[in-house]
């Protein structure tokens, strides 16, 4: 049988007055999640509560939403989240934009497109790739728990399943869902994405 590295499984922080209307928001502060939001990480936490397996360390982005997604699900399990620098994608001058005006403005090819002022998306899938594989060596044996946005995992599946920055934004990842991937040596397979606890 291949000898698993690490198990990670993703969850999407909880709705923000952000993401229920498709805004792109990279800064770290605001907004923290909604009512919406915190209804959907307690239906993680029942879930994951449910399931009774054991996470070796819980991990967040900066961002408010992120981190406020992870203290409700860190505090079930009694432990404290560890802030790492997996920040999502920076949009340079279409920060504060939504999706719609942007696909108005620049077609679907939007998500592949530089932003003024913006990360490539290259260069972001590399960065993202970069902290995945230190956690993985920090974490070697171990199940964890990575609290992030949708972008940070559309990148890491996009990873494991080889798919093309063109194609990567078309594996929709919702607010208060989970994915999860098993990481090898050498290779990495998801189990599942996208789940959303009922």
């Amino acid at each position: 049988m291949f000898k698993r590295r690490c198990k990670i499984t993703f969850i999407a922080h909880g709705a923000t007055v952000y993401s229920l209307d498709g805004i792109i928001n990279n800064t770290l502060k605001y907004p923290k999640i909604n009512e919406i939001g915190e209804e959907e990480i307690e239906k993680v936490c029942e879930y994951l509560k449910k399931r009774g397996v054991a996470y070796d360390k819980i991990y967040t982005s900066p961002n408010a939403c992120c981190v406020e997604s992870a203290n409700i699900i860190a505090k079930m399990f009694k432990q404290k989240p560890t802030s790492i620098d997996l920040k999502p994608r920076n949009y340079g001058n279409w920060q504060g934009l939504s999706a719609t005006d942007l696909i108005k403005a620049h077609g679907i090819n939007f998500f592949t497109e530089t932003p003024e002022n913006g990360e490539t998306l290259k260069d972001f899938n590399k960065r993202i790739s970069d902290t995945i594989e230190t956690l993985i060596k920090d974490n070697t044996g171990n199940r964890i728990i990575i609290v992030t946005t949708p972008d940070v995992i559309q990148s890491a599946i996009a990873n494991t399943l080889g798919l093309t920055p063109k194609n990567q934004h078309k594996n929709l990842i919702k607010t208060g869902t989970l994915t999860q991937i098993s990481y090898f040596e050498g290779w990495s397979s998801l189990i599942y994405s996208d789940y959303s606890p009922l």
